[in-house]
């Protein structure tokens, strides 16, 4: 892989040409900021800027302006090649909050493995149905402390939006959902998404995670998609690595509170 060549490409399909991520979100670009307005409990937040140490304290300023005047939360998604090189202290100074960096992955679809099979007893569901998202919401409720999973909400919303498609996988053991993530199909790029893979502490070890990879990277490869790409934690980074992705940078969410 050309990890340069294939960074420049992330950027230019999936920051600077973003796409709104659900029916009623816009994206906008302000001046050398792409930004993003969610519906509802939608998503919102700065996806790509191309910012200078001389402009860039302003442009910060304006979005803080922006979201705050909305009175919504906001996240401004920060990469570890974005400039100026103290981007993410100017964003603090600003308000901002800095949340845990996770490692920008990226593979060819081609050159995964694709056949990892769950492990006995636990059978994988895709999602396809209204009904089976609460599973989702099962898995993710007992696998992250956080409080901030939205997982729900985008899976309803693809299913929404493109019902063709599988936006998630739940693995169950019996009929108790024990793992679950999410896949994103980026129409008109080169790249499918994995997120929100989570297992319960009890069954964490055992290969799940893996073979969810596996069955939405089939998925992606069907597709036509080249790449898959994940922003993954450290726990999940050495799992995807020994699968063959690469790190081509770090992403850090940087989130400003709907109040000042």
């Amino acid at each position: 892989m050309d990890q340069e060549a294939v960074l420049a490409l992330f950027d230019r399909q999936l920051r600077r040409a973003a796409r709104p991520d659900e029916p009623g979100a816009r994206v906008e670009r302000v001046g050398d900021v792409v930004r993003q307005v969610g519906p509802g409990a939608g998503w919102n937040g700065v996806l790509w800027s191309g910012l200078d140490a001389a402009g860039a304290d302003a442009a910060i300023a304006e979005q803080v302006r922006f979201y705050r005047g909305l009175g919504v939360e906001a996240e401004w998604k920060a990469y570890g090649h974005d400039l100026p090189g103290d981007l993410g202290a100017r964003l603090t100074a600003a308000g901002f909050v800095a949340e845990e960096t996770e490692t920008l992955l990226v593979a060819e679809t081609a050159g995964l493995p694709l056949g990892v099979a769950p492990p006995d007893g636990i059978r994988l569901l895709p999602v396809t149905e209204e009904a089976q998202v609460g599973l989702v919401e099962r898995v993710h409720e007992r696998a992250f402390d956080s409080g901030r999973s939205s997982i729900g909400h985008q899976v309803r919303q693809q299913l929404a939006h493109d019902p063709g498609t599988v936006p998630a996988v739940v693995a169950l053991h019996g009929d108790e959902p024990v793992s679950a993530a999410r896949l994103e199909l980026h129409e008109g790029t080169d790249f499918a998404s994995l997120w929100g893979g989570g297992t319960v502490p009890e069954w964490r070890g055992r290969g799940i995670y893996r073979a969810l990879v596996a069955f939405r990277v089939r998925i992606a490869a069907e597709r036509g998609f080249s790449y898959v790409h994940v922003d993954a934690s450290s726990y999940s980074r050495p799992i995807l690595e020994r699968l063959g992705f690469v790190a081509l940078g770090t992403t850090t969410p940087y989130v400003l509170g709907a109040a000042g």
